[in-house]
């Protein structure tokens, strides 16, 4: 049985767009159908998150240390502006792409071509506990918007924005069951993917750990199912000579404050010459002595607290207290005079902890940053023309220059990691594209076929008088159009 079709496939709902009262349709037919109409659900969606954010708002109660104003920001906001990406660009994006005769290789002549995008079938989204809205809700819109059915796994704790999300959905003419929200339990994924909660898989994207991707992707490999993956971070802030200190200061606050500095791309190592150290070190302590404390729990407390008594014993400085096993909560700590090979500049963080690292210069910190393994996303500030150039150098899925963050929201920009932090992307038109599979499409008119014919003699002295007409550099080309010549008489009087 085929699984993309196999899916609810009784499964109906009535359709309303532009007045029109549509037939009911299911799970075969929504892969199918107009895009237009799968649009229309979409921005019914957006719609609803206008009028109603206030019931996502109180979705996201759980986040600890969430303001109303930060989840408007940072989730629900960006969620509505993926919506109208969609909506403006996803028709255009999946559209059929017909190749011209431009680039098609002479001996093809007759042949038309088309590169089309079809949806995988059933995607399974795994997402997070930082942003339980935002980053599965995009990934969800976008599979739909290809025309896949989607299940979600909420991280633990977090299936209330999502349940909020698969009933707006459906208000806005989802056909039921398309969008299912499944079981918090780590063990869900590994059934989905074994073939429970509807059938199996064909296509998988997860954002969590990469100690958690890297056992999803052994399980996947079993199915041979394909994957997307947000992994771990820890990203590389780069300050050039010629940044405004004091501004640097203030954003690298902001990241550590930012949803209790739990963001795949929040601040962690800072690369500063030695002779700005000191300047900067001053500054982002008067900014992160206001930042309240933030839960944590108490396996990461541990961890951290090992990395950072590590760091001290080699020689770095605690701008403030370490963390505490005993405490439940956490004060951002900025680590000065951090050096390359400790532990804390290598592993994953997802904390509020910033180390301070001075480097003779940016080819060092270039070195000293590529010691992680870890390449989500980088920071430059300084003067623009030199922070591009540096940009380009930084091995990294995005860069931000003179900010943090928060340009990344832009729905137009694919998001994505490299290394161990993951691979493949979300968001923007590349994420959209990555919830499709490629079928391409030939197609021959005219009854002319040589191909079709016996091998005769001399076929290879043809065929490579071709090649060298074609494809030979400067003066071949000559001698080969009277070898294709010769050849072609020669197999005229055969």
């Amino acid at each position: 049985m085929d699984r993309n079709n196999s899916h609810s496939p009784d499964v109906v709902t009535h359709w309303r767009v532009k007045g029109i009262r549509r037939k009911p349709i299911g799970f075969k037919a929504w892969t199918e159908q107009d895009i237009a109409i799968r649009l229309s659900v979409i921005r019914g969606l957006r719609y609803r998150i206008a009028g109603s954010a206030e019931e996502f708002i109180e979705s996201l109660v759980a986040r600890p240390g969430r303001s109303a104003a930060e989840s408007v920001s940072a989730e629900i906001l960006p969620l509505a502006e993926a919506c109208r990406f969609l909506e403006r660009e996803a028709a255009a994006l999946l559209a059929p792409r017909k190749l011209g005769r431009h680039g098609r290789p002479v001996w093809l002549f007759g042949v038309e071509a088309e590169v089309r995008r079809e949806p995988f079938g059933t995607v399974l989204i795994v997402g997070p506990s930082n942003y339980p809205l935002l980053l599965p809700g995009v990934q969800a819109v976008q599979a739909l918007a290809a025309g896949n059915r989607v299940l979600v796994k909420p991280a633990p704790g977090c299936s209330a924005p999502m349940l909020l999300l698969k009933r707006w959905l459906e208000e806005a003419g989802l056909p039921p069951d398309l969008f299912q929200v499944l079981d918090e339990a780590a063990e869900t994924v590994a059934a989905a993917i074994d073939g429970g909660a509807g059938g199996g898989i064909d296509k998988l994207v997860l954002t969590g750990s990469a100690g958690t991707g890297r056992v999803v992707a052994e399980r996947l490999a079993g199915h041979l199912v394909p994957s997307t993956m947000e992994l771990s971070g820890n990203d590389a802030v780069f300050v050039l000579p010629g940044a405004d200190v004091q501004q640097v200061a203030r954003t690298l606050a902001f990241g550590l404050r930012l949803n209790g500095s739990a963001t795949c791309i929040a601040p962690r190592r800072v690369f500063v010459r030695r002779e700005m150290a000191a300047d900067l070190e001053a500054a982002i302590s008067r900014h992160v002595g206001a930042i309240p404390p933030v839960q944590v729990s108490l396996p990461l407390r541990r961890r951290l607290a090992a990395l950072a008594r590590d760091a001290v014993m080699a020689g770095a400085r605690p701008l403030g207290k370490l963390p505490q096993e005993a405490e439940g909560t956490m004060a951002p700590l900025v680590i000065a005079d951090a050096r390359p090979g400790m532990a804390l500049l290598r592993e994953e963080i997802f904390a509020p902890i910033l180390s301070l690292v001075p480097v003779q210069d940016m080819e060092e910190a270039l070195e000293t940053a590529s010691d992680s393994p870890y390449a989500l996303g980088a920071s430059v500030f300084g003067p623009v023309a030199e922070a591009r150039k540096l940009a380009g150098r930084i091995d990294a899925g995005t860069v931000t220059i003179n900010d943090l963050i928060v340009p990344t929201a832009d729905p137009r920009l694919p998001f994505g990691g490299r290394h161990a932090s993951g691979w493949g992307v979300t968001r923007g038109a590349e994420g959209l594209l990555e919830m499709t599979q490629v079928k391409t499409v030939s197609i021959r008119s005219g009854r002319t076929r040589p191909h079709l014919d016996p091998p005769r003699g001399g076929d290879d002295a043809l065929m490579l008088a071709a090649l060298r007409l074609f494809h030979g550099g400067p003066g071949t080309r000559f001698g080969a159009l009277r070898s294709l010549m010769s050849a072609l008489r020669r197999r005229s009087r055969d």
